[in-house]
């Protein structure tokens, strides 16, 4: 076991213990608990001395205990409809994983962007932000990396071996892959968890909705900014290619499309259901003007898609279904439960007066709002580089909630650029899983990451204020 985790495993608990025993109240008698909590929970997720699912248990057990909420209350946050709704997404994902159709998809999209060394880099960006809105970043990342390695495996083995050209396209196409994975996530509710995160704080305390169409007016046009900036600092800056020529891409890609054969019949059903609930997320608040009744939500329909997929057969009489329950194995359970704690701890944040607290302080200074705005973009941009992107948003959310409510300006206008800082890490292999894995394929060295990163991660801060100042107004 690493020092770091051994460590951690043990200064969570005491430093738990010292908040509790401390001879003055930092906040109040209610709020030194929950910031004791929250100490030992930070701890643990920063250190991962255990799973950071398991730390999300901690409310379940410390809010009763410390008299902060009753365990009903505190569960109630563990079972929120915004944990369904991404339960949901994880189902559909899933279906997408199981026939293949995630691999089609992305194939085809490479296929169609040209077979020039810029634009193979850029068919992968696209491909990889596409998948990347609608199922899990590591797992879109995991599916474009063979097909990455193959095409750059051609030009280790061509006559003129390795060269510099080479290794520049090889770092364009890997370093694309990780960052389109995590600029493309932005895109969609589901796409990424820190999403999640804050719609969820939103609907649970303030009563605030944004459906998934609205978020995607704001989420597509900031992923596609984000992902054309890289792709020109990458290929046209950082790491050109100038004297690449190569053919055999094409040839690698529809080899690749061969092996998946013609589109099967479970590949069709699955693309219909897909379709149909997208095309109802982003129509729902028509559906519902037409349907007064119906009072359709983004959760039901999540739910509507997770049932269709188990129970519509693909053939009645064997028996055989699209998805079963055992394949729910491989479903990111750890990651609905960090959900439920992200929200338990807000929960007790707001419940013992913290976020009150935050509110009045920053409501007596004198601090300019787009100067505050900045500093916590920057914050929590630079901050996700070293800790879990969700459980800082799961942490800080609230804070940020305060500070906007004491600044007297929506709440949105302040989460939604922090929130989205915490899916923009470029610059660290252990930011991001996508950055993890690029990284582990060898053709990545840190530097080059850190490199490439620092500037992109100071670019997404201006657009992000600029977000903050100009776009957020107009949109809600």
């Amino acid at each position: 076991m690493h020092f770091s985790k051994k460590l951690g495993l043990f200064l969570g608990p005491i430093l738990f213990f010292i908040i509790l025993g401390l001879p003055f109240e930092l906040v109040s008698e209610q709020g030194d608990k929950v910031i004791a909590v929250a100490a030992w929970m930070i701890v643990w997720w920063i250190t991962e001395a255990v799973s950071i699912s398991v730390s999300a248990l901690l409310p379940l057990l410390l809010f009763p205990l410390l008299k902060v909420m009753p365990i009903a209350d505190v569960g109630a946050n563990y079972g929120s409809p915004i944990v369904f709704l991404f339960f949901g997404g994880f189902v559909m994902a899933l279906a997408l994983e199981k026939v293949n159709l995630h691999r089609r998809i992305a194939l085809n999209i490479i296929r169609l962007t040209g077979t020039t060394p810029n634009k193979v880099v850029l068919g992968f960006m696209i491909a990889t932000a596409a998948l990347s809105m609608w199922i899990s970043n590591t797992a879109t990342t995991v599916v474009m990396l063979p097909i990455a390695m193959s095409v750059i495996g051609l030009l280790v083995n061509d006559e003129d071996g390795f060269t510099k050209s080479d290794q520049n396209f090889a770092l364009s196409v890997m370093l694309g892959i990780a960052f389109s994975a995590n600029a493309g996530g932005v895109a969609t509710v589901i796409g990424t968890p820190p999403n999640m995160v804050m719609v969820g704080l939103l609907e649970n305390e303030y009563n605030i909705e944004i459906s998934f169409f609205k978020w995607m007016l704001l989420g597509i046009p900031f992923s596609f900014t984000m992902i054309a900036i890289s792709y020109f600092v990458l290929t046209r800056w950082m790491f050109p290619n100038r004297q690449l020529k190569f053919s055999a891409s094409k040839e690698v890609i529809n080899d690749e499309l061969t092996k998946l054969g013609p589109m099967s019949g479970k590949e069709k059903m699955v693309l219909v259901i897909f379709a149909v609930t997208v095309s109802l997320w982003i129509f729902r608040a028509l559906i519902n003007d037409i349907f007064p009744n119906l009072k359709l939500n983004d959760t039901m329909i999540s739910i509507f898609a997770a049932v269709a997929l188990f129970a519509l057969p693909y053939n009645l009489k064997k028996g055989d279904f699209l998805i079963v329950w055992q394949d729910t194995s491989r479903l990111a359970w750890g990651i609905l439960i960090l959900f439920g704690g992200g929200l338990a701890l807000a929960k007790g944040m707001s419940v013992s007066g913290i976020v009150d607290l935050v509110a009045n302080t920053i409501a007596a200074s004198d601090i300019s709002i787009l100067l505050m705005a900045s500093l916590l973009i920057f914050l929590m941009l630079f901050m996700t580089e070293i800790m879990s992107n969700v459980a800082l948003v799961a942490v800080l959310a609230p804070v940020v909630a305060g500070i906007a409510i004491g600044l007297e300006i929506p709440i949105l206008y302040l989460l939604i650029p922090v929130t989205i800082a915490s899916s923009c890490a470029f610059m660290l292999p252990m930011a991001t899983p996508p950055n993890a894995i690029v990284f582990a394929s060898g053709y990545v060295k840190v530097h080059e990451m850190a490199r490439v990163g620092i500037i992109l991660n100071l670019i997404a801060v201006v657009i992000l204020i600029l977000v903050f100042q100009f776009v957020l107004p107009i949109l809600f």
